[in-house]
């Protein structure tokens, strides 16, 4: 089933948590909310949920208007992050309860009931489990069962709520991708809601980035990280550096540089911000437009080497290489280098200097005017 969300707003006294957001969630579709902390996200998921009242617009379930109905009339599955399991009852009750409380008209039998739990913890690899009880559980187990709970009522949208938020690292990368395989079989229409732009791009099909009540950008994974629409979105999603440089139609001139760097669209005018992330950063030997600079920090951790550089101007940027890249070899405290830049950003100076501009807690009202670079790998 298809979710669209048609001018939403929600406000908590004078400050709004959601401001006429407009969203379409295809049927089958994987959507991560992205954000900041007081972004909205939660926000909009528990509107959705029918946890929280809208103040104006619809949330529409395929052709039903769903924005006054009570939350047990939507069926909709939610998945909480911290489990929210019963610890009296075993993982085979915790997993029916949702069914044993419906309506006895709207009920299935005590067996049918049981049939449905087992098949669903075979599905969510918790088979042999059943008479465990949740203290006896680890936390990606206690997970599964809150996911096999949600699923039991068979929802027509599946609501997660930072899933994985309260694991640790391993574990919660083992489930982004359990997760995603039990996503694809299942078809179920699914938001979740994280703060963890890895785990978003990991697991979405597409990414709605939330900032202060509004959408800043959505879209494909792969054009919301390559194309980000402003400063914000860009920070938001990975280390950035940020140098100046003047732009003048196709040409950016940065510090120091003898010859400008072409790009594939006009730049803003004058002077802008130009954003690449470290690993977009590469040494560039006697290219006549590559920056120069002085090696001031070398760190290696596991399989990557991250350097730190100083341009004419004194900005400092930061690259990252495999350690085993051939240019890791002309790397060291002191070296005069010349990078280059393999893709990059231009966005106006004016937008960019924006007070809190390109950090997650910022405002970024629309998208700014900028410009995409790609220079070709050597």
């Amino acid at each position: 089933m298809d979710i669209r969300i048609e001018g939403l707003s929600r406000r908590f006294g004078s400050v709004a948590a959601l401001e006429r957001i407009d969203l379409h969630i295809a049927r089958g579709e994987l959507v991560a909310l992205l954000g900041p902390s007081g972004s909205g996200k939660t926000t909009l998921l528990r509107a959705i949920a029918g946890l929280e009242p809208a103040d104006e617009g619809r949330i529409l379930f395929g052709a039903l208007d769903a924005t006054r109905l009570p939350v047990r009339e939507r069926q909709v599955g939610f998945v909480f992050q911290h489990y929210a399991l019963f610890e009296h009852m075993t993982v085979l009750d915790n997993v029916t309860f949702g069914l044993r409380v419906k309506p006895r008209r709207w009920r299935p039998g005590r067996a049918e009931i049981e049939r449905r739990a087992r098949e669903l913890l075979v599905r969510v690899q918790l088979e042999g489990l059943e008479r465990r009880y949740p203290n006896q559980l680890s936390g990606g187990q206690r997970q599964r069962v809150a996911l096999a709970r949600a699923l039991a009522i068979e929802p027509r949208v599946l609501l997660l709520d930072e899933p994985f938020g309260a694991l640790d690292a391993k574990v919660r990368k083992e489930l982004r991708g359990w997760l995603r395989g039990l996503q694809r079989t299942t078809g179920y229409t699914t938001v979740f809601v994280t703060h963890d732009h890895e785990e978003a791009l990991e697991l979405a099909d597409r990414v709605v980035i939330l900032n202060r009540g509004r959408i800043e950008q959505l879209g494909p994974v792969a054009e919301v990280y390559e194309c980000p629409a402003n400063p914000f979105v860009f920070e938001f999603l990975g280390s950035a550096n940020v140098l100046p440089a003047v732009a003048r139609g196709r040409e950016l001139w940065l510090p120091g540089a003898e010859h400008p760097l072409t790009g594939d669209q006009i730049f803003p005018g004058g002077e802008v911000a130009v954003y690449v992330r470290p690993g977009d950063v590469r040494l560039a030997g006697a290219d006549p437009a590559a920056i120069p600079a002085r090696v001031i920090d070398l760190q290696r951790t596991g399989p990557r080497v991250t350097a730190q550089a100083e341009l004419s101007d004194g900005t400092r940027l930061f690259m990252e290489l495999p350690h085993l890249h051939h240019d890791v070899s002309q790397l060291s405290v002191g070296a005069a280098v010349r990078l280059r830049l393999l893709q990059f950003r231009a966005y106006s100076r004016a937008d960019a200097q924006r007070p809190g501009a390109g950090r997650p807690d910022s405002r970024q009202p629309g998208a700014a005017p900028s410009g995409q670079g790609r220079i070709a790998a050597r």
